[in-house]
């Protein structure tokens, strides 16, 4: 946020965090995970400010959230979830399908942020045994006459 910040004043968001308090402690890579993190933020508060910047005057507020908590996975298995969204614009289902691949990126040359999304995915599926998917609505005509909101959420899960 503060990143985006020096390079535009103009550029405001909401960030909300709703945090369980009651996640039991998980056996992970601290500094592994807080990348992952960061570079998801950063994903989405640069999705955000491209949005603010295309829709300006239309009422547009940009917000990303963070959420997490504890789920039973498809075995039944405890896990933490940790959810990660924007409403930018969101992602293409052509998009979608390529976005975890080594060195494919949305961004224009030299507007890449950090980690990326392979490596992410990498540190939570092979380092973390968890899964990391996206689910995304993208801003076209039909979703906003459905008043579906555009926007993208990354899910983390991670087994206990």
């Amino acid at each position: 946020y503060h990143g985006l910040r020096a390079k535009d004043k103009s550029f405001n968001a909401d960030f909300n965090l709703e945090i369980d308090e009651n996640l039991p402690k998980i056996k992970v890579i601290p500094q592994d995970i807080g990348r992952v993190l960061l570079n998801l933020i950063n994903n989405a508060f640069y999705a955000v400010s491209s949005k603010a910047s295309a829709t300006k005057d239309s009422g547009y507020k940009p917000n990303v959230s963070v959420t997490t908590k504890m789920i039973k996975t498809d075995k039944e298995k405890d896990a933490v979830e940790i959810r990660i969204k924007d409403n930018g614009f969101g992602i293409p289902s052509s998009l979608k399908e390529k976005i975890f691949q080594p060195f494919f990126t949305t961004k224009p040359t030299g507007e890449g942020t950090g980690l990326g999304l392979s490596i992410s995915y990498d540190i939570i599926t092979k380092g973390h045994n968890g899964e990391m998917k996206v689910e995304s609505n993208v801003m076209s005509d039909e979703n906003i006459k459905n008043n579906i909101e555009s926007g993208t959420e990354f899910i983390i899960i991670i087994p206990k």
